[in-house]
């Protein structure tokens, strides 16, 4: 199933089935518990981030190309941290250049699979980490590059402003996208494909990530991870290429759809 979360056409925010022509069948009950149809179609008159998150882990380095662009040693284990729940923007919403960004440009994208915990996960073997999985959706990890290695790093700090993550469009359940670990993934920059890579090339995969976070810590339901961005990331270019005002970024997952942000 394709889950929206939206805003229908008398202003009460919404879960439905994306019918994929502007409208979705409506659905009763809650996005972490038993849902059904409930007979009732409405127009999709504002897109949100498919689920209010209690937490949000984030991975670094989690692609052997975009660790080499880096020029960092593959990790023998995952690289954890962690974005705010103020972060989170919807589908369309403007990524917001910080005022705090003073020294010329910095702020740069990373197109990324994220994965939404369904049911509570503590101590859960890779085997059984995707029995977990309630679905999966686009996230952008916005990064300010100047303050996530300011004084010997902060890396929560340069990933946590205000719209520094955008999820969605839609939530793709299991069933509907069987093999996570095999889906192209794109970031767009005004039209121009500035990554592009498979979760193929993931150095840990979904299940091990989620196996890793649950160690003696419980993911609650509707807990997101972002697994990693492939390389092609602006600060490794040459020369870097940065977000600013009036560009449009859009993260593309095969079989999920596009991640469109501008940039204000």
């Amino acid at each position: 199933m394709r889950i929206t979360r939206f805003v229908d056409d008398s202003g009460q925010v919404a879960i439905g089935h994306d019918r994929g022509d502007g409208t979705a069948a409506v659905l009763q009950g809650d996005l972490l518990g038993p849902l059904r149809l409930s007979g009732r179609t409405a127009p999709i008159r504002k897109r949100l981030a498919p689920v209010a998150p209690p937490n949000i882990f984030c991975i670094g380095l989690n692609y052997r190309k975009h660790a080499a662009e880096g020029g960092f040693d593959i990790p023998s284990q995952p690289v954890v941290f962690m974005k705010p729940t103020n972060a989170l923007a919807d589908p369309d919403q403007p990524i917001r250049i910080p005022k705090c960004c003073q020294h010329g440009p910095e702020v740069d994208y990373e197109a990324e699979l994220a994965v939404v915990i369904g049911k509570e996960a503590c101590d859960v073997s890779p085997a059984r980490a995707l029995d977990h999985v309630l679905g999966y959706t686009c996230a952008n990890d916005v990064s300010a590059r100047r303050w996530q290695r300011h004084n010997g790093g902060q890396w929560i700090r340069g990933k946590s402003f205000d719209t520094f993550c955008p999820l969605g469009p839609v939530l793709v359940t299991p069933e509907d996208l069987p093999d996570p670990q095999n889906l192209a993934v794109q970031a767009i920059l005004n039209g121009q494909v500035m990554q592009s890579d498979s979760t193929a090339g993931m150095i840990f995969t979904i299940a091990e990530l989620i196996s890793f976070l649950s160690q003696d810590t419980t993911l609650y339901p509707g807990t997101v991870i972002l697994t990693g961005t492939p390389s092609g990331v602006g600060v490794a270019r040459k020369p870097p290429v940065f977000l600013k005002s009036g560009d449009e970024v859009v993260v593309e997952i095969q079989g999920i759809g596009r991640l469109v942000n501008p940039v204000m």
